[in-house]
């Protein structure tokens, strides 16, 4: 169970590829917290209950990051008359 009602640990199984080993941190967990809102490393820290630790991973997490914001869609311009 993770702290404050953030994002939860994985089994191994279901885990993907870790970025971060000190707190078992993997890519799935990064892609769920971006979908909850995060958008810098902390952040996703903050969302899987956590603190950097060695700090080896922040570069790793901020390219998940990056990835998935470019692939995300582009909100949709409104157009009104």
């Amino acid at each position: 169970m993770a702290a404050r009602g953030t994002t939860a640990r994985r089994p191994a199984e279901e885990a993907g590829m870790y970025l971060c080993l000190c707190n078992a941190i993997s890519d799935a967990q990064v892609e769920h917290a971006v979908r909850e809102g995060a958008r810098r490393p902390r952040d996703v820290y903050a969302r899987c209950g956590c603190r950097a630790q060695c700090g080896r991973c922040t570069a790793a997490i901020l390219g998940a990051l990056r990835g998935l914001s470019a692939a995300a869609p582009a909100p949709h311009a409104t157009q009104t008359r």
